[in-house]
């Protein structure tokens, strides 16, 4: 073809009389080159083609008996394609250690490192600069003085320039290119020492100027075939508003102005979880100003609405960047980035004004994260740092960032260090930026993410922030991210869900038959007999966004299919989320008892407002006992073995303490004063059951709650001794009490006196 090729190579293998081996596909023929002269890169080897497209690999000296580069460094040439008048390429660059093949001289990197180039500067205020692993100031960092600090993380990158509105979007293969404005990053030993590290300060960028990183050598080829591609960043806090361009965007944290500073994050044992969509819990209500974003959720929390129902923490669906419209299907599972936050739901300050809201109020805030897989849509991290040249053409191979596929989209690598440093600070980044109180980390189970991480990511942000909260749904429960128990990751728990699901259906569950009376006490005392090893280890729900409402659950039986039976059931069963040991958590709407299928956000708000409802007011005062008393807020490995906690009734008893019936009672006692001591009475059964008490005080006995009334004592309510239906002891023991069908009672001592 009269083609020539000139192969520059950087030798780092160290041959003494390098070579070029040169081989074409279906044909017997080879070239054996001697190199015809060095540069500055290395050698130098002249090929005149044979075929446009061909295979070589280096080696040390002629013929085949010396030593060759290592496996998986076959490199492959070819055309480019594209234009018509596209030419092939006439001069390339490789590394000893890649077996890519770089269009343009690949950058020397500096002698300095990333870390200490980077402790050269000085970050805006309120910004988290990204240190996992090493201090690696990836993503864009506005900087004190002005200017921002850019950087990617690229292992196999020959150059990296960022480009955006502060150059004219100057890059090369611009359309019309002028090199003087090109912005190119330099290289630093980074991650694992090597030179890996992108990093440029451009004076002239600032907050709110959009940006993308081009990246030339190391990528898939782009649709004129040349080895260059263009990204969006990574550690994008915020994407531009075009949805077709997606360009990140410079975004200054320190610009707002946080009330919290004397806030706490409560300790696991006050937490009641509010799990909620942002687009879900407000889009159905015609009085928000703001529905459907971070605005409405503020709104609610000023006026009060999460301290009157009682919760302590709100635990938000996931917030990270979306690729679609919002709905009352969408979930936002399928993320794309993991430090970005969905444009749909407003400004990244939005979300600060939520959390800072949030926390004048009392109100912790958790954020869930997915990190088992993005989507499958619009996904930057895919094929964006490829592993090896030919993942480019395999649809399997998604590069460094994923391995293999799951249910639900590509599998995140949680595996490999460098991903789970990209993982682990995003996550700091929303601890220090946003203020937030913890996660929730979707589908840990090892078959979808690699525990290793789990467990590193849980040491790490604890050390980090000691506070912060870590929810895990891992399904089923698996013990070894229980860590030290008090310190370990919480868990949605499978079996107390599973379990309640099928007690109050009366009926199997799920293609299992739970409903039963095996198991039926250990799910309340925080499952720990079954994976946990610490009341935090356990956070107990009958709803959740994965799970349907329990009024939609209990019609599945038709012969409970009426309305008076579906809030009997409701009612139960959130009582029993409230009283079990562990963190309780409900899902919004529950309160209003929403009949709703899995996988919903939507739910009609009450158009006369929550008072107007009355499981809402029942719910209210229920939830608020919890927040109150130490009773319920009962937390240790074994709180049956230091006296807290001791059963009174259940199925293994003697017939008159609910033997052979699928009744529980307990016993709880968490200070020795005999003020703080309740008593908790379940029956499950759909008939009533009459048993003995054995309350363990003489006095007198407050009903607090049972499935129809809540009332406290002053000041949250006006229950006293003379309330007819308190309990009198003189012995402390209670015989021939009824337990009507699918009933729960809470008891308070109140009085010596019986």
């Amino acid at each position: 073809m009269g083609t020539h090729v000139s192969i520059h190579y950087d030798n780092s293998a160290g041959f003494t009389d390098p070579y070029l081996w040169v081989w074409y596909t279906g044909a017997a023929v080879t070239d054996d080159l001697k190199a015809t002269g060095t540069d500055g890169f290395g050698p130098v080897f002249e090929v005149d083609l044979k075929r446009s497209d061909f295979s070589f690999k280096f080696k040390n000296g002629p013929g085949t008996s010396g030593a060759w580069e290592g496996a998986g460094l076959d490199r492959r040439f070819r055309p480019l394609k594209g234009a018509p008048d596209a030419q092939v390429m006439t001069e390339i660059w490789c590394r000893a250690d890649k077996a890519f093949v770089y269009p343009t001289l690949p950058a020397a990197a500096e002698t300095n490192t990333a870390a200490n180039f980077l402790r050269t500067l000085t970050p805006a205020d309120g910004i988290y600069l990204p240190d996992t692993g090493a201090l690696s100031g990836l993503g864009a960092t506005p900087l004190k003085g002005g200017g921002v600090l850019f950087g990617l993380y690229h292992p196999n990158a020959g150059r990296v320039f960022v480009f955006g509105s502060f150059n004219g979007w100057q890059r090369p293969g611009h359309d019309t290119p002028q090199p003087d404005k090109f912005c190119e990053l330099k290289l630093y030993r980074g991650y694992f020492g090597i030179p890996n590290t992108w990093l440029l300060v451009v004076p002239e960028a600032k907050p709110g100027d959009e940006y993308k990183f081009c990246v030339q050598g190391g990528v898939a080829s782009d649709d004129k075939g040349r080895f260059q591609q263009y990204f969006t960043d990574p550690y994008a806090r915020e994407l531009g508003p075009d949805y077709g361009l997606n360009n990140s965007k410079v975004v200054d944290p320190g610009a707002f102005a946080w009330t919290d500073q004397h806030w706490q994050t409560p300790d696991r044992s006050k937490l009641i979880l509010y799990e909620m969509s942002v687009y879900g819990f407000t889009e159905g209500d015609k009085g928000i100003v703001n529905p459907g974003k971070f605005a409405g959720i503020t709104e609610r929390i000023d006026a009060g609405y999460f301290n009157d129902l009682g919760v302590t923490a709100l635990a938000l669906m996931p917030l990270s960047e979306y690729p679609g419209p919002q709905g009352s299907t969408v979930l936002g599972y399928s993320t794309s980035l993991f430090c970005a936050v969905e444009r749909d739901f407003g400004s990244c300050d939005d979300l600060r004004h939520l959390v800072d809201s949030a926390h004048g109020k009392g109100l912790a805030v958790i954020l869930d994260q997915v990190f088992n897989h993005t989507s499958n849509d619009f996904n930057p991290l895919y094929k964006m740092i490829l592993e090896h040249p030919d993942e480019e053409f395999n649809p399997e191979e998604g590069g460094l960032y994923f391995s293999g596929k799951t249910r639900w989209g590509n599998r995140v690598a949680t595996e490999k260090e460098d991903v789970q440093n990209l993982l682990i600070d995003a996550c700091k980044l929303m601890l220090v930026e946003y203020h937030v109180d913890g996660f929730r980390f979707d589908a840990t189970h090892t078959d979808w993410m690699d525990h290793g991480f789990v467990l590193r990511l849980a040491r790490e942000l604890s050390a980090f922030r000691p506070s912060v909260i870590l929810i895990a749904e891992n399904l089923p429960n698996q013990q070894d991210l229980n860590r030290s128990g008090y310190d370990g990751v919480s868990q949605w728990s499978d079996p107390f869900h599973d379990k309640m699901k099928a007690l109050l259906r009366e009926a199997v569950f799920d293609n299992s038959n739970f409903y039963n009376a095996d198991k039926l006490a250990d799910i309340f005392y925080f499952s720990k007999s079954l994976y946990a090893a610490h009341t935090n280890n356990a956070v107990n729900y009958v709803e959740s966004h994965d799970e349907s409402s329990v009024s939609y659950e209990v019609k599945t039986n038709h012969v409970l299919d009426q309305p008076a039976t579906k809030e009997r059931k409701a009612r139960l069963g959130l009582f029993c989320t409230m009283v079990a040991l562990g963190t309780p958590m409900l899902y919004m709407g529950g309160e209003f008892n929403v009949e709703r299928d899995r996988n919903i956000v939507s739910f009609d708000w009450p158009d006369q407002g929550p008072g107007s409802n009355g499981l809402y007011r029942w719910a209210s005062r229920l939830i608020r006992l919890r927040r109150r008393y130490p009773a319920l807020q009962i937390s240790g490995d074994s709180p049956a073995d230091t006296g807290q906690f001791s059963w009174i009734l259940g199925p293994w008893m003697d017939q008159r303490h609910g033997g052979g019936n699928l009744v529980l009672g307990w016993r709880l006692w968490p200070t020795p004063f005999a003020h703080d001591a309740m008593v908790v009475l379940l029956n499950f059964e759909n008939r009533t059951v009459t048993v003995d008490l054995e309350l363990g005080a003489r006095g007198t006995w407050l009903k607090l709650a049972d499935a129809d009334n809540a009332n406290d004592i002053a000041p949250e309510g006006n229950n006293s001794v003379n309330d007819a239906a308190a309990l009198k002891s003189s012995d402390g023991r209670f015989g021939g009490f009824d337990l009507p069908s699918s009933s729960c009672f809470i008891y308070k001592w109140e009085s010596d006196q019986a």
